[in-house]
């Protein structure tokens, strides 16, 4: 079988790590990558370091809007399909990439597969939610990674074949930690001692393009020195450093740290070693959980409910006060296994083989 796997992005790209490698097993794969992410920071890098198979097409579709992103991905999707004729065509998560893919595939009749379907935030105004609901109903097969993520599909009624076969995403996690602590050198470079810092991420939309928003963050984050007594490493992405510069507001971090972007292995080591890690992303959340590592979410809801659950994450918002009461928070004892033991990228491939062989 013909299977066209489309990603654009930093989690994308470490998720087809898992999982593409199992699939040319059997079928004839290619890989088209959009380009959403366009810079050797946030794309070729992972390429490399994760030794994901090289993207049969390249897109370019670069930055912009939500909307004129997906367009342009969308218009550069079709043909591509029109020339692969693909039995299945695969889309991760939850970004513009997913969408424009999947909308791609159902306009042109393929069958399509969502990795990760049934994620919900119930946060309407986040672009990912919508991304993540259109994908799942436009899918025929849709793979959960929790229990929880079928159960809202059950819930919505969403058409499409629904299994439970864990988080690619920490089958990754779990393979590299070791490698990431062989052949990572960041802590040394940023001379970092375990336990000795914060690790932040910060890249939603509804943080850093919104004026109000982005000076909250940046108050929080200025204050986390002085506060913990912790050294503050913040690996900024593009977007957000240049939101932060052209307002001015890189200024008023004070002693954060704020660093270039890092490849995915020296970002695990990064957070394996971190006290304690404060994000945005969804992501980060799933991996500060696989870490052991406590979480403070700059978000009031999440689609990692069970992380949350689990005491191991906490959902702040921007609220300064609320951030620091979570930083003087102690973990829990336990820590469940949540998202497949590490064979999600297996139970993934057996649930593409039997569904193609019964087309």
């Amino acid at each position: 079988m013909r299977i066209a796997t489309i990603i654009g992005n930093r989690p994308q790209f470490v998720k087809a790590a898992a999982v593409s490698r199992l699939l040319r097993e059997d079928h004839d794969e290619q890989i088209v990558h959009t380009g959403q992410h366009y810079d050797d920071e946030l794309s070729k890098v992972f390429f490399d370091e994760l030794g994901i198979p090289a993207p049969d097409r390249e897109l370019g579709a670069g930055s912009g809007t939500n909307t004129a992103q997906t367009a342009r991905i969308l218009a550069a999707v079709e043909p591509v399909m029109g020339e692969l004729h693909p039995d299945l065509v695969l889309v991760y998560g939850d970004t513009n990439s997913t969408l424009a893919g999947a909308l791609a595939a159902a306009q042109g009749g393929y069958r399509l597969g969502h990795v990760e379907a049934g994620m919900r935030s119930f946060d309407r105004t986040m672009p990912e939610e919508l991304n993540r609901a259109v994908t799942d109903y436009a899918s025929d097969l849709l793979l959960c990674s929790t229990a929880t993520a079928l159960a809202n599909l059950e819930r919505e009624n969403v058409p499409g074949e629904a299994h439970l076969v864990g988080d690619v995403m920490a089958d990754v996690s779990l393979a590299f930690r070791d490698i990431a602590a062989e052949r990572s050198t960041v802590l040394a470079d940023l001379a970092l001692e375990p336990g000795g810092y914060l690790a932040v991420t910060a890249h939603r939309a509804g943080n850093v393009d919104r004026p109000e928003r982005l000076a909250r963050l940046v108050e929080l984050l200025a204050a986390l020195p002085a506060a913990t007594g912790l050294r503050v490493v913040f690996p900024a992405h593009p977007r957000t450093r240049d939101r932060l510069e052209g307002t001015m507001l890189a200024e008023r971090l004070g002693a954060v740290e704020m660093v270039t972007p890092l490849g995915y292995l020296d970002f695990l080591e990064l957070a394996r070693n971190a006290r304690a890690i404060l994000t945005d992303s969804g992501g980060v959340q799933k991996e500060a959980y696989l870490l052991g590592v406590p979480c403070v979410t700059l978000r009031d809801t999440t689609e990692w409910v069970e992380t949350v659950d689990a005491g191991w994450n906490t959902l702040v918002d921007l609220d300064r006060n609320a951030a620091l009461a979570a930083l003087e928070r102690t973990p829990p004892a336990e820590r469940p296994e949540l998202y497949g033991g590490g064979r999600a990228a297996e139970r993934v491939r057996d649930v593409v083989a039997s569904y193609t062989a019964r087309l």
